[in-house]
């Protein structure tokens, strides 16, 4: 007996969604994660799908753009919302700015997609979402996921624009075993370091706790930048000795916030802090990290005193809200010199 027509469409929809990947999210950090993705899952099978999808339309148009540019051949497609991204792909990977976007995509658009869909396509669909956001948050949707018979993790990054770029990005994953080995390729596409963290959420938790630290070392760096330089201290002598010294970190060798300091390399800074971890992102995750602190009774007078600092520094140069959040050592400069007038 011949197969029915409807029977063979739904073949071809199958062996495309296998087929294919989507990515919903092409800010500074996603742009690059997907080109990463892309590329190497291209030069592994030249007919692979890829589909992007942005709330912003003209952020999928530029970035599909420079791709094919790039890959002549390559099959990219771009789609309006989280559902056409779903019906097109067995895997999704979203980098979204906060909480509220992931509830929006995944309880607005990917989760009733499932739930709409067969059990056995929702059984094959795998999502991935690298947005930080409140952990609670975070393990409700992956239960709405996982209750429609479909696979998630949550896979947070460290790493920023440069490791985004570079594909050198830490993913911190929460989730079960088998779901971890299952993304571990996709992941690796993308990043060098993958580490399983534990179960839904403990990805999030740990990027948090990450950040809490990250966020207090930048403005101490800035800190110790500014005082140095009232000493006489050459800002690239100063570096070289905190940088091989107890007061070494990422902030310093790598993040420092004065320009020609890290000779032969290319921090924000030299760019007018832009291109990097924008301040208000780093605002909210300090954010998040003082939500936790206070649910699990923890004293954080550091995390939140650094909060503070970056809130009143977007509220009063709200230009630097969108630069690197090392650009707190500009604020801390403007605020010196207008207490000095």
């Amino acid at each position: 007996m011949k197969p029915s027509l409807r029977c063979l469409q739904a073949v071809h929809r199958s062996a495309l969604r296998h087929n294919s990947t989507s990515f919903i999210g092409l800010g500074r950090m996603g742009s690059e994660m997907a080109y990463n993705l892309f590329s190497k899952q291209f030069a592994q099978k030249s007919e692979a799908r890829f589909v992007v999808c942005d709330a912003v339309p003209s952020a999928a148009t530029s970035f599909a753009r420079i791709f094919s540019a790039a890959f002549p051949g390559a099959n990219i497609e771009i789609v309006a919302t989280p559902e056409e991204a779903t019906l097109a792909s067995e895997t999704i990977v979203s980098m979204l700015p906060s909480s509220a976007q992931v509830q929006t995509v995944y309880g607005g658009g990917i989760i009733p997609t499932l739930r709409n869909m067969s059990s056995d396509s929702a059984r094959k669909t795998f999502c991935i979402d690298s947005t930080t956001l409140d952990v609670a948050v975070s393990r409700q949707v992956a239960l709405d996921v996982i209750g429609t018979g479909a696979c998630m993790v949550d896979a947070p990054v460290s790493g920023g624009v440069t490791g985004a770029k570079a594909g050198t990005l830490a993913f911190l994953v929460g989730g079960t075993e088998s779901s971890f080995q299952a993304v571990h390729p996709i992941l690796s596409m993308m990043g060098e370091r993958i580490v399983h963290c534990g179960p839904a959420g403990a990805g999030l938790g740990a990027k948090i706790c990450n950040n809490l630290i990250l966020g207090v070392q930048q403005i101490v760096v800035a800190e110790a930048m500014i005082l140095g330089q009232k000493l006489g201290l050459d800002p690239v002598v100063l570096s070289s000795v905190i940088g091989s010294s107890t007061g070494n970190c990422w902030s310093i060798s790598v993040n420092n916030p004065v320009q020609s300091a890290l000779p032969g390399k290319s921090p924000p800074c030299e760019r007018d802090f832009e291109g990097g971890f924008a301040s208000v992102l780093m605002e909210k995750d300090l954010g998040l990290a003082a939500d936790i602190a206070t649910q699990t009774g923890t004293r954080t007078p550091l995390g939140d005193a650094a909060r503070r600092m970056y809130a009143e520094m977007i509220a009063e140069r709200p230009d630097l809200g969108l630069k690197d959040f090392s650009s707190v050592y500009r604020f801390l400069l403007s605020s010196e010199a207008r207490s000095g007038e």
